[in-house]
């Protein structure tokens, strides 16, 4: 699925669904007109020259705000962008779409590729997952405020990835605790997946059982320095006498 996502470009998605007829590939303009800058932007797209679609749809946006190539070509910028790895301009630039224009019917696009490009930035599960927590967010203003677009649908899939990988860190951290026999962080950890996660039982039942051993095992710890405390305070009392 999600390469079917990646896949999807201006002209066959965005574009379609805009209603717009006039981003299409052509003979190369020359540059000077919002129109020209659109074909070009578009060529270098379907040519996959992404940095080079980028300098187009920057200058179309920056030279004509006003025009009506231009919500369309802000939210093929984003595009642009996300195509070049560059997921935190992509962001940027889907988000600013959304900012200006909050009634336009590509919303539910941007929206749902903004929590894309943050998706895209997760690179292992032992760093914080900061950008699964605000891929969530729009994934999730999509389920509920466009729940009958196609992009509903893509969200709920990301909604699990996105969520199982933060639980993955999670556990993470907990294993780290309890190798490092720091059962009673460990501990805390696991419970904290086993109430937040049950939408992931593979996860929660792993957290489940490893939380019950950690709590065991935090207690003997616990029950073992009360009585080395209570032979030390013992031990002083006797040499005191």
């Amino acid at each position: 699925m999600k390469n079917v996502l990646m896949n999807l470009i201006i002209i066959s998605v965005v574009l379609s669904a805009s209603g717009c007829t006039y981003f299409q590939s052509g003979p190369r303009p020359l540059e000077d007109s919002p129109w020209e800058l659109v074909q070009a932007g578009t060529s270098a797209m379907d040519e996959e020259r992404y940095r080079t679609a980028i300098r187009y749809f920057s200058d179309l946006k920056d030279r004509y705000p006003f025009s009506p190539h231009t919500p369309v070509a802000e939210v093929a910028l984003g595009d642009a962008y996300f195509k070049a790895a560059n997921y935190s301009a992509a962001v940027n630039s889907y988000r600013e779409f959304v900012e200006m224009n909050p009634r336009h019917e590509l919303i539910p696009y941007a929206l749902f590729r903004t929590g894309l490009a943050n998706y895209s930035k997760f690179k292992t599960v032992d760093r914080p997952q900061t950008h699964m927590v605000d891929a969530l967010e729009y994934f999730y203003r999509v389920i509920e405020s466009y729940p009958d677009s196609e992009y509903a649908e893509h969200s709920r899939y990301y909604v699990i990835q996105s969520r199982t990988k933060i639980a993955e860190h999670e556990l993470f951290v907990a294993d780290f605790y309890w190798r490092a026999q720091r059962y009673g962080s460990a501990w805390q950890r696991y419970s904290y997946v086993v109430d937040n996660f049950q939408d992931l039982p593979d996860i929660a039942e792993y957290a489940e059982q490893r939380s019950q051993v950690s709590y065991f095992k935090f207690q003997e710890d616990q029950s073992r320095q009360k009585r080395e405390q209570d032979q030390g305070s013992w031990k002083d009392w006797f040499g005191w006498l």
